[in-house]
């Protein structure tokens, strides 16, 4: 069983406190314009954290989330609809190869069966393509 660790904002702030902090500290200054260069900073962060609207925040999150999962389906179904061209493709040129050996090597009633087939390939693979982009 796997345990999933959930950040909050109190969370993110601490650390965008922290790294304000370490910052400063270890800025190359006296220690008093460190003390109160941080003492600014926290200030700052305080006065920034007042005026988040979390309502708001939360609701950019799921929407930046939502558009990732589209994103995701999108991709997928491009990439089979990108597969199912490639085999279409494929099949249509084997078929083809099969109407010219006829040509070549065959009666008009084997030509005639090859042309068929290749007909039908052409339309099945235009058909599945259809339903796959809509």
């Amino acid at each position: 069983m796997s345990k999933e660790r959930k950040f909050g904002l109190g969370h993110f702030i601490a650390g965008a406190a922290l790294g304000a902090g370490l910052g400063v500290l270890f800025a190359p200054k006296s220690g008093s314009e460190t003390r109160k260069e941080l003492k600014k900073k926290l200030d700052d962060l305080v006065t920034q954290v007042k005026n988040i609207d979390i309502k708001e925040v939360k609701e950019d999150f799921d929407k930046k989330v939502e558009e990732i999962k589209e994103g995701l389906a999108d991709l997928d179904r491009e990439k089979v609809i990108d597969i199912a061209k490639e085999k279409g493709t494929a099949l249509k040129n084997k078929a083809q190869e099969l109407v010219d050996m006829a040509k070549e090597k065959g009666t008009p009633k084997l030509k005639k069966t090859a042309q068929d087939v290749l007909e039908n390939v052409i339309k099945v693979s235009k058909e599945a393509i259809k339903k796959l982009e809509a």
